[in-house]
């Protein structure tokens, strides 16, 4: 691997130090082993961050959209020669097998690096007719500085995810990672700079929630990208109001999935797992209550068991590995709270729910079934790899309690009538939504929720609009007619 980072934060194009802030260890899931010791960021360095920030923006707001692109280009580019070495850190820093890594977290940052890099030429005003000779046009502007607030299950995608849209357009960013996997962020801040961006543009601040405060309500912020959990969306939400800043938030779920007695059983069964178990459960966007017709329940747990306990569990670094640690201790620790409040109230378990007996945050992954709508698990997020099976007789039945949570994340349909498919989804209560497929993400696709799962989008054509502000411009060419 090539080197790894060197100290705990990234700002003005360099890695820079301060052991007087607070420290934050780094643990490998698989072994607990403490594999870095960062530190968070003083205020002195929160202030160079942004300051740094301020002054890139304005000169990289002035290059045409072309130029910034082929940095963005040149970025992309040298992620994907990088590849193995990236989705190494990302395995370390999270405990995702190396399976994973290396083709869901650093390639599809890349692949958003190359889609905003292209789309940001395209970026045209309107022209508008008002009758006679006057008429207005439109302009396209940066918001100025952006600050991304990232989770900890995708490190490096969260990042790119990001910082694409925001730099394209324009803006520059301060990107405050999780505490929990500090450093896959840090690379890319060298990449970019290895690619051509100027320094200050995209810097990379360490530390808990009260360094996320200071960059939220600091004057300097234009706007904030938080991906994370509905408790931290509210605190972020209101602190970025009181500045009037702009504001998108990704936030957890409780996504369903319906699948009809007419589904392709094994299609249906392996976007369950999918939509349960990658990432060892710990995805926004997971179907964990699974709605299964009556008539193909028992085919579908039967399958589902089979399939579940043939997953090959170990060691995340070797490629045969399918499913890894959870990202630390304490998630370990919630997670196997929820399967025994399963079983308390009355759960049937199929198959999981324990952990490995073995070091590193190890888990079965678990399916309940006979789960009714008012259980703890079929209303909670959970965020590991615990499965809930529900049964249902009717669409209409299985579209409102779908729709009954306070999320609106995702959801997924699974048919064979594609006239039930699109009727479905159109009644479906969320952001982002599946006909016989489950998680998958395009960069060109618009990715957010509704209700308590966020506000905004982020990728897609829809980025543009939070990225980006509009001027008006009125142009007269006549005598000004004043009534004085």
């Amino acid at each position: 691997m090539r080197a790894q980072p060197t100290a705990s934060h990234f700002i003005d194009g360099a890695y820079v130090e301060d052991t007087a802030g607070a420290v934050i260890e780094c643990v490998y899931a698989a072994t607990g082993a403490v594999i870095a010791r960062l530190h968070e960021a003083t205020p002195a360095l929160i202030d160079a961050a942004l300051a740094s920030a301020a002054r890139a923006q304005a000169d990289w707001a002035a290059l045409a959209p072309v130029e910034r692109g082929r940095v963005l280009h040149r970025a992309a580019s040298l992620i994907r020669v990088r590849n193995r070495e990236l989705s190494e850190l990302e395995t370390l820093d999270t405990g995702k097998p190396l399976q994973e890594t290396l083709v869901a977290d650093a390639s599809s940052g890349a692949d958003a690096l190359e889609y905003f890099a292209g789309f940001a030429p395209t970026v045209t005003g309107q022209t508008i007719a008002l009758g006679g000779d006057d008429f207005v046009y439109t302009l396209r502007e940066p918001l100025g500085v952006c600050v991304g607030i990232g989770a900890w299950n995708y490190p490096t995608q969260i990042a790119c995810w990001k910082a694409a849209p925001a730099l394209a357009f324009g803006n520059a960013m301060v990107f405050k990672p999780s505490e929990v996997t500090p450093l896959c962020a840090l690379k890319i801040a060298e990449i970019f700079i290895e690619a051509g961006a100027p320094p200050g543009l995209f810097n990379v601040v360490q530390g808990r929630g009260a360094v996320g405060a200071a960059l939220v309500t600091d004057p300097r912020t234009d706007k904030v990208s938080l991906t994370g959990s509905v408790p931290t969306g509210r605190k972020v939400y209101a602190a970025a109001a009181d500045g009037i800043r702009h504001v998108t938030m990704e936030l957890g779920g409780k996504s369903p999935i319906v699948i009809f007695d007419d589904a392709n059983l094994d299609d249906a069964v392996g976007a369950a797992m999918l939509g349960n178990f990658y990432s060892t459960g710990q995805i926004c966007s997971n179907g964990t209550r699974v709605f299964v017709q009556k008539g193909i329940k028992a085919r579908f747990l039967q399958r589902l068991r089979e399939r579940t306990e043939a997953i090959v569990i170990g060691d995340p670094l070797e490629e045969a590995t399918q499913m890894g640690p959870m990202v630390s201790a304490d998630q370990l620790d919630k997670v196997t709270a929820y399967i025994a409040i399963g079983q308390s109230e009355g759960a049937t378990l199929i198959t999981g729910g324990t952990r490995l007996d073995q070091p590193g945050n190890y888990l079965r992954p678990t399916v309940f079934a006979d789960v009714t709508d008012t259980m703890t698990i079929a209303r909670e997020e959970i965020f590991g790899p615990v499965m809930a099976v529900l049964e249902f007789e009717t669409e209409k039945e299985a579209i409102a309690r779908a729709n009954d949570t306070e999320f609106g994340l995702a959801a997924g349909v699974f048919t064979a009538d594609l006239a039930r498919a699109h009727r479905v989804v159109r009644r479906f209560q969320a952001g982002t939504c599946w006909i016989n497929t489950y998680n998958l993400t395009p960069v060109q696709a618009p990715f957010g929720g509704s209700k308590l799962s966020g506000v905004g989008r982020e990728n897609g054509h829809a980025a543009l609009e939070h990225y980006t502000q509009v001027k008006s411009v009125y142009v007269g060419s006549g005598p000004v007619d004043a009534p004085y």
